[in-house]
């Protein structure tokens, strides 16, 4: 079965959110509620939930235009259109009654073979197919989205006995390639997989954080980072989530879990927070949680965090761990076994939610990897239960779990000191259930940076890039920086990439897979030569840069970017320059420059109102490109997804976009063959015609008008006055004609002009001692 459009039952946070996310994936989709009591518009509570998805940050839709895809409709008076959907979420109160109710509904409106399936996190399928026919519990499976499903990649699905194995797999797929899911495979059990370990875990941090007189703080520092779970740690992801929410997953886990389960044994009501609660402490949804951000006389905001045994509020202290320093050098085991308090919690926690994981299999799975993978899309941990039993040693585990008077689960006991998973000739291997290795195979369209790696050697490398053969005469270049910053090594080994793959081979790809692909240029390196007055050295990088990128562009065969997280500056240049562009669904493309006193010296700004100029939609005459481009890098814009990325013709409507992050590599390979089959180098622009002083003028009235409104600082006029000359064209006239070459050399004259100025300078250091700009 093909899924070609869709339905949303149930307009609250979560459904209105996955309806987004389809309609993001280019799904026609029909979301239906209530119509509530009363009401002139009975469509009103899904088309409120579009209305206020089109306001909500960060946004469920990945464009503005996703939303024409949702038709907002009622329960009552539009149940006959599912019968054009494929497959139909329902995702209503968490009742069981309410639930069954509808799906009678439902089985007399559906199309014969349309799949249902519930978000349910709560109710087991078993209980709700009871008693409704055969022919639905044939198309009914649960799928457990988790919140925001835009953002977070995990999707659970549970089939009962009776689903058609058809009906599973065409959900599976789908998921998979057009929503960008993980999608694991769980059983019908209590919490499925991420929620039955991550609901022990949150307990297990909090509880013993209270009981062992640590702060929120060092709760945090050491079960944060040092772990490999996100830096809220864990106070931290209970404001993000709703501390609210915490009784009611609580009261849910205790009604199904059964007897002798370990979270039935730690669970204890805690009444700070149940205070809390009730005062609206409920995170950063309500008045504050465990941390809030308070207004001092002066009126400046601070941070501040509770008292776990006061329930006061004081302002928020660093912690100062010993193991948390100790974790930084020696990993994971040097944290669990060093002898300070924090090294204690991490045992306590770690060691019971390890034990936990590895006690629960077969039973919510049939291989770790499913586990691993679920923690790891569901709750951003770094490392999965297994992995992290790796870092400890399973044998280690097991002896100090025995130490500690704790059962040894069976999976670890037979582990019998063993890795969990281990690279066998290049293969990645797990250890399955059986006490036998099995290789971890990839799915069809799905290629792995790290599995090339795995089973080879790279053609050449140095200090901040690598090129590794893809095969089928493919070649990619990964960065590996750090925050894959480019500098001059990655610049040296992209010179030395374009020679070799034009004597032995057909396309280039470019893509790594850190968290970001690229930052944006080392601005350290400008700051350190500026401060010991190296102009020429940084005049030489940025020329180094131009000529690299013109080579990209030029080149006598395909060079493919495939980008993945922020690509900001020379990390977006780099792909304005590419052939062609393969970008995962959430890139953040933009050109940020002007935020440490900068203009884009690669060759950004030639590109954007090259684009611009060419664009067919805009009016006619010079001006209103310069404006567009002007606006887009005068304000730092960032696009925040590829679909906005090609709005803003930072990639082009030929580019292709992928919603699998893991799929993300294998469609660029696709691409680069599929060019290099009658690849033809693009034509130098010869004839860019701008108006020059005139164009600098208009644009400088719109700054001085910025600036008298507050809305820019001094030195942002300064820094955009001389952006504004870039995109005028210099000291030209409309009836001059200009190359390429022209322009990046107005670049690199005005960058090093700017990169002299105190203010740039003041810039630069506070962005690399903050991480944020300056408004100087």
């Amino acid at each position: 079965m093909r899924i070609e459009r869709a339905a949303v039952i149930g307009a609250g946070v979560m459904g209105s959110a996955i309806a987004a996310h389809m309609a993001n994936a280019g799904l026609p989709v029909l979301l239906l509620d209530i119509v509530p009591p009363g009401a002139n518009n009975r469509n009103a509570l899904a088309e409120g939930a579009v209305q206020r998805m089109l306001k909500t940050d960060p946004a469920p839709f990945m464009t503005k235009a996703a939303a024409r895809l949702v038709t907002a409709g009622n329960l009552e008076d539009d149940l006959a259109k599912l019968g054009d959907a494929d497959w139909i979420v329902e995702a209503v109160v968490e009742k069981l009654e309410v639930k069954q109710a509808l799906y009678a509904k439902l089985e007399r409106a559906r199309k014969k073979g349309s799949a249902v399936s519930s978000n349910t996190s709560t109710i087991p399928l078993k209980k709700l197919t009871e008693g409704l026919p055969p022919s639905f519990a044939a198309d009914f499976l649960i799928t457990h989205f988790f919140n925001p499903p835009r953002y977070m990649r995990l999707l659970e699905i549970v089939a009962g006995p009776s689903t058609r194995p058809e009906a599973t797999a065409a959900v599976r797929d789908f998921a998979d390639i057009r929503l960008g899911k993980g999608v694991v495979l769980a059983k019908d059990t209590p919490g499925f997989i991420a929620n039955r370990i991550g609901t022990l875990w949150l307990q297990l941090a909090v509880d013993a954080a209270f009981e062992m007189g640590l702060t929120v703080e060092e709760a945090d520092a050491v079960v944060g980072r040092p772990m490999g779970v996100p830096k809220t740690g864990v106070f931290g992801l209970m404001d993000l989530v709703g501390i609210d929410l915490m009784p009611h997953v609580a009261a849910s886990m205790l009604a199904a879990l059964p007897e002798g389960d370990m979270y039935r044994a730690i669970f204890r009501r805690i009444p700070l927070i149940e205070k809390m609660i009730a005062d609206g402490y409920t995170g950063r949804k309500g008045k504050g949680g465990f941390y809030r951000l308070a207004r001092k006389a002066d009126g400046e905001r601070v941070k501040e965090s509770i008292d776990l045994k006061s329930g006061a509020y004081a302002p928020s202290v660093k912690p100062r761990l010993e193991s948390v320093a100790a974790a930084r050098k020696g990993g994971l085991k040097a944290l669990v076994e060093h002898p300070d308090k924090g090294g204690r919690y991490a045992w306590r926690v770690l060691s019971r939610t390890l034990a936990y994981a590895a006690s629960l299999l077969p039973e919510i799975a049939d291989s770790i990897p499913a586990v691993d993978e679920a923690m790891r899309l569901g709750y951003a941990w770094r490392y999965g239960p297994f992995e992290l039993i790796d870092q400890l040693e399973s044998g280690n585990l097991a002896a100090k779990l025995k130490a500690d008077g704790m059962a040894v689960p069976p999976l670890l006991a037979r582990a019998a000191g063993r890795p969990f998973y281990r690279a066998d000739s290049g293969k990645l291997e797990y250890l399955a259930l059986d006490g036998n290795y099995a290789e971890i195979v990839r799915p069809p369209g799905v290629l792995l940076l790290a599995d090339v790696k795995r089973r080879s050697a790279p053609l050449m490398k140095n200090a901040s890039a690598s090129l590794w053969d893809l095969g089928d005469g493919v070649v990619c270049l990964e960065f590996h920086s750090k925050m894959n910053a480019m500098d001059p090594d990655i610049l040296e080994l992209i010179a030395r990439t374009l020679k070799l793959v034009k004597e032995k081979y057909k396309a280039l790809v470019i893509h790594n897979e850190g968290d970001n692909f690229s930052v944006g240029a080392n601005v350290g390196l400008v700051l350190f030569a500026a401060n010991v007055g190296l102009w020429p050295l940084i005049e030489e990088m940025v020329g180094k840069g131009q000529a690299t990128y013109k080579a990209l562009k030029y080149a006598p065969f395909p060079v493919v970017g495939a980008p993945s997280g922020m690509a900001l500056g020379g990390g977006c240049e780099i792909l304005l320059h590419a052939s062609a562009v393969q970008a995962h669904a959430e890139t953040y493309m933009g050109l940020v420059e002007v935020g440490v006193g900068l203009v884009p010296g690669w060759g950004g700004c030639k590109e954007v109102l090259t684009r611009w100029l060419a664009n067919r939609k805009r009016p006619q005459g010079p001006m209103p490109a310069i404006a567009k481009a002007f606006e887009m890098i005068g304000t730092a814009q960032v696009a925040k997804s590829a679909f906005e990325a090609r709005e803003m013709l930072l990639l082009r409507e030929s580019d292709g976009i992928t919603m699998n992050r893991e799929r993300l590599l294998a469609d660029a390979k696709a691409k680069a063959l599929a060019l290099a089959k009658d690849f033809k180098p693009r034509e130098p622009l010869k004839e860019i015609r701008l108006p020059g002083p005139t164009a600098k003028a208009a644009l400088g009235l719109a700054l001085n008008d910025l600036e008298r409104q507050g809305k820019a600082t001094p030195y942002d006029v300064e820094v955009a006055t001389a952006l504004a000359g870039v995109l005028a064209g210099g000291e030209t006239d409309i009836t001059d004609v200009l190359g390429e070459d022209d322009l990046t050399k107005l670049e690199r004259s005005t960058f090093m002009s700017l990169v002299r100025r105190e203010g740039t300078l003041k810039r630069i250091e506070h962005m690399l001692e903050t991480g944020k700009p300056l408004r100087n």
